[in-house]
């Protein structure tokens, strides 16, 4: 058994796409060698900015046999009445690359066994420049030269080795060798791979740590050891420093850290700017003191060895310096205005051309607000804060350090907005309703900013509905899933039981044409999200359509719970059981619809009247107002009594009076079985 490289030597690519890159092209491999039935020990991947490559080890010689067994014509189709082989038959023969001698009859058909042959692993590997090299598709393409063909970067070599010898096969005009290419200053140009098996130790001596983890470690450790000999605190492990290192690994492929430093008089300027404009702007890890304090240090990377380090070390310093400039000037100029004069210039930022200005969006999210914030009982100071908040939320989009760092939208609101005397309440509401700013992103902590997030995005998901401004497909420009998302993660982690569809039925109405959008819609819309959400948390998904339907109750919080708790008692070895009874209920009962108005005195069995006491002991409104545990919990104590009835009893009896009355009293179940959703939808196993 052998080893095989392949290696895609590129352009610089981006760093976001190295990563995302080096996996398509290990599922791309996995498929082909599955396609091709080619047994292998191991894939392994690497990535640089200027190449992706695989390696297979112990590659099989050919590809397992195949035997397969096809099924033809029946016989009475297969020959005719004189014996002979009809037209079918000899089709589905030549279809087969076979001839009637080679069928075999049994169970009434003809058969026939096809067999194929192992394929030398060289005759498939020669393959996998068409079928997986020019089959990658990316976010971003280049063209080049006169080639209509597209990649992420131009295509500037092909390794391709088995073993020692070269795999041939083409790319465009780039024909596959064993001429790779080391560091772009540190090494030769063209590098010579002996054989498959010595990739990475000749990538390493023509300086390029190939291995994307190895070299994600080495940048690690150097970091950390600079910190701590300097006695300084550095922190890799939250998501926006694993994602800083993740790319810088990806624009490296000899990793050298270092340190700089910058004046103490910077850190005057708030530690967000700070921080900003090292990781976001220069690719620079900041660090603290052992208390959490901004030191005027930085440490970062550089695609080399040590040599000359003191000219990049300079040169980085001065870059940053001129960041910080930049950011001290706009703090200081910034002060010299008022919150007044911020929201003048808001009225004129246009939010969206269908649909008006941001101060026009500010308006209908305070009312909005402010109706979420008196069904929520909010306070009299809350209410005030929940209204001052909703007046000046935006106002940091006219400021010169936004204009310059919009990472910092929100952020430098709350600072301004505590310089300005704003109430410290209001102040983090306006940072706050921009949260959560992912999927899985930290939703607002205080009440304030959580009621405004909420009303934020609502009000942009009318608004854009009303605008006829929806996603399709996976297009959403607007991002509007993921507001919708930040909705529903919002409601649920604060545990606010709010009926949207009346609040959103009467903004609409209140708001004239820019949001007459159809409430139905969007109430849809973000009950998806709860379908997703639930879905991404592993729920079978027939319990997730059964607690999203018959969803007249729009509290997202209520449906979520309903969801969670059918999931939960899904495990139950009763639960069968009640489902089984309660649908049995459920189909009899939307048959013909009645009131529910029951008369005990036209109860015939002893089992009615058990049901009947059985349902009425229970109290529809209170169980809700507990949870849907409460609810399932008394619909479960049901399926005995029911069982019981069904036994006992023919619904439709002849007398009509008291057909109907059966009928009345299964709709009062009904009516709380619904309470659960639909969960006829839920498949007993």
């Amino acid at each position: 058994m052998s080893t095989f490289l392949l290696e895609i030597g590129l352009e610089e690519v981006p760093a976001h796409l190295v990563t995302s890159s080096e996996n398509q092209l290990i599922e791309r491999t996995k498929n082909f060698l599955a396609e091709h039935r080619l047994p292998v020990g191991a894939i392994k991947p690497y990535s640089t900015p200027r190449r992706l490559a695989v390696e297979l080890t112990d590659v099989a010689e050919k590809s397992e046999s195949l035997s397969e067994e096809k099924r033809g014509p029946s016989i009475e189709r297969a020959k005719d009445a004189n014996g002979e082989w009809t037209k079918a038959a000899m089709g589905f023969a030549r279809g087969q690359g076979a001839t009637p001698d080679d069928f075999e009859t049994r169970d009434g058909y003809v058969w026939l066994t096809k067999h194929t042959e192992g394929v030398p692993a060289k005759d498939i590997l020669v393959k996998i420049g068409d079928e997986v090299v020019s089959e990658m598709k990316f976010s971003t393409y280049m063209k080049w030269a006169n080639n209509a063909f597209l990649y992420v970067r131009p295509i500037r070599w092909l390794v391709a080795l088995f073993g020692k010898k070269v795999v041939d096969f083409h790319v465009l005009d780039v024909q596959t060798s064993r001429v790779t290419r080391g560091h772009r200053f540190l090494s030769n140009e063209h590098v010579e791979i002996p054989s498959a098996d010595d990739y990475v130790s000749t990538l390493e001596s023509a300086s390029v740590i190939v291995d994307a983890e190895a070299r994600k470690n080495a940048i690690r450790s150097q970091l950390t050891a600079i910190a701590k000999q300097n006695n300084w605190s550095l922190e890799l492990d939250t998501s926006a420093a694993q994602d800083l290192l993740e790319e810088v690994n990806n624009i490296v492929e000899w990793p050298t850290a270092f340190a700089g430093t910058f004046d103490k008089k910077y850190l005057e300027i708030p530690d967000e700017v700070l921080i900003t404009s090292m990781r976001e702007h220069q690719r620079f890890f900041f660090v603290t003191n052992h208390d959490g304090e901004l030191l005027p240090h930085f440490l970062s990377v550089r695609n080399g060895n040590q040599e000359h380090l003191d000219n990049v070390i300079a040169g980085n310093e001065k870059v940053l310096v001129a960041r910080l400039e930049d950011a001290e000037f706009f703090y200081k100029e910034d002060q010299t205005k008022t919150i007044a004069d911020y929201m003048e210039k808001v009225k004129k930022l246009v939010f969206h051309e269908k649909i008006g200005t941001v101060y026009e969006h500010m308006q209908r999210t305070g009312v909005l607000a402010h109706t979420l914030a008196q069904s929520l009982n909010f306070d009299e100071q809350q209410l005030s804060n929940v209204g001052r908040a909703a007046e000046i939320y935006k106002f940091d989009l006219m400021t010169g350090m936004v204009g310059e760092f919009d990472e910092l939208q929100g952020i430098m609101g709350e600072h301004y907005a505590k310089l300005f005397g704003e109430n410290p309440a209001v102040a983090a509401a306006i940072k706050e309703h921009y949260m959560p700013t992912s999927a899985t992103g930290k939703i607002a902590e205080s009440d304030i900013g959580a009621v405004l997030a909420v009303a934020d995005k609502l009000d942009a998901i009318v608004t854009f509905f009303a605008a006829d401004l929806t996603p399709s497909g996976s297009n959403d420009p607007y991002g509007l899933r993921r507001a919708a998302t930040g909705i529903v993660r919002t409601l649920q982690g604060k545990n606010w039981h709010v009926a949207l569809k009346p609040i959103l039925t009467q903004f609409a109405q209140s708001q004239g044409e820019v949001a007459a959008a159809d409430i139905t819609a969007v109430l849809e819309f973000i009950l998806d999200r709860v379908r997703k959400l639930t879905l991404d948390d592993g729920i079978r998904q027939d319990l997730v359509s059964a607690g999203v339907s018959r969803s007249g109750n729009t509290d997202v919080v209520y449906l979520m719970d309903r969801i969670n708790v059918l999931s939960a008692h899904s495990k139950d070895d009763n639960f069968r059981d009640v489902i089984e009874a309660l649908t049995r209920v459920d189909r009899l009962a939307v048959k013909q619809l009645t009131n529910d108005n029951v008369d005990p005195s036209l109860f015939e069995n002893d089992a009615e009247k058990e049901l009947y006491q059985a349902t009425y002991a229970l109290n529809l409104s209170h169980l809700v107002k507990e949870g849907a545990d409460e609810v399932y919990s008394a619909l479960a104590g049901l399926q005995s009594p029911i069982s019981t009835y069904f036994e006992a009893t023919m619904v439709n009896a002849e007398n009509v009076a008291v057909k109907n009355n059966r009928y009345a009293q299964l709709n009062v179940i009904h009516r709380l079985i619904s309470e659960l959703g639909d969960l006829e939808q839920i498949v007993i196993k």
